[in-house]
């Protein structure tokens, strides 16, 4: 059993303290993101967890990617869909993950089970949080040729080295993707990777679930904590998982307080019961960005206590 976070992570931009940085600063050089991602890597790594992120800081989970994808434009807080969808020119990601794996390299012993994520927004979510202006006649076609832009990018995460590769997916849970398509599509970005692939879906998953557990990826990472109706569907299909890992996500990410204790260990109980303790990562629900970070940071504490008692 492993402990995580969904992604996001509260952090703050810190002016340059040293001289160096301070000069990187004057000439446009300095990346104030750097000190943040360090920052997040430790406080997951004090709290406990195990597979840490690099706390998607740079932007939201959609402007992450269609800002740099082109067949994009991003205008007035939202992404538009203009020309046909191509791979980026660069890697989107990639040195963030570099340098956040870094800063845990430094802080582990060699022979601590530890490691990090990496994430990208999956092509579903991304084309259903945009506006098509024009070349596409549906949002299908778009979805298909952004997973074969986003491939390029999972090709690039896959040499890191990073525990696996998570998908965010939230808009699955909607009703209003066409889940063929989206198959489809983590089919093309799954497909002959190395690293473990993982899907994040959020919400109400009874419309969806026995279909997304036949999707080829090697993780469930769901939400428990703030949706009874998943537990039950988890213990309705558990013999269904063909030794799929569940993402288990197990702190409620819409509460801002520490949650109880004896209900969080209940629900991990509950899955340890369904999938045995080897098939599960404990996470929080959902990102935490929206946080306070003093919070954030109890609240995994209490997920790493609760890994320990059951280990």
């Amino acid at each position: 059993m492993y402990t995580s976070v969904v992604g996001s992570f509260p952090f703050e931009i810190k002016s340059p303290e040293h001289a160096k940085d301070k000069f990187l600063n004057i000439i446009g050089k300095y990346d104030p993101y750097k000190l943040a991602i360090k920052d997040i890597v430790i406080s997951q790594l004090n709290a406990g967890i195990d597979i840490v992120s690099d706390g998607q800081v740079r932007d939201d989970m959609v402007a992450t990617f269609t800002k740099n994808i082109p067949g994009f434009i991003y205008e007035q807080n939202s992404s538009v869909i203009v020309s046909k969808i191509k791979p980026a020119p660069y890697e989107i990601t990639t040195n963030d993950i570099k340098f956040a794996k870094n800063v845990l390299n430094n802080h582990i012993n060699e022979n601590d089970d530890k490691g990090i994520k990496g994430i990208i927004t999956g092509p579903s979510t991304l084309v259903y949080s945009s506006r098509i202006e024009s070349f596409y006649k549906n949002k299908d076609d778009a979805i298909i040729d952004l997973a074969k832009s986003l491939r390029l990018e999972i090709e690039a995460i896959d040499k890191l080295g990073v525990k696996y590769i998570q998908i965010d997916e939230p808009f699955l849970s909607t009703g209003m993707v066409n889940l063929a398509t989206a198959s489809k599509a983590i089919k093309i970005l799954s497909s002959g990777i190395k690293t473990p692939i993982a899907i994040h879906v959020c919400g109400n998953l009874t419309e969806i679930f026995e279909k997304l557990i036949n999707f080829k990826v090697d993780i469930i990472d769901c939400e428990f904590a703030g949706n009874d109706y998943n537990l039950k569907l988890l213990e309705d299909n558990g013999k269904n998982l063909k030794n799929k890992t569940i993402g288990f996500g197990c702190l409620d990410t819409t509460l801002n307080k520490v949650d109880d204790y004896d209900k969080v260990k209940s629900l991990v109980k509950k899955a340890i019961d369904v999938v045995g303790p080897d098939n599960l990562i404990l996470d929080p629900d959902c990102g935490l960005r929206k946080m306070d970070k003093d919070i954030a940071i109890k609240k995994l504490e209490l997920l790493s206590n609760i890994k320990k008692e059951f280990n």
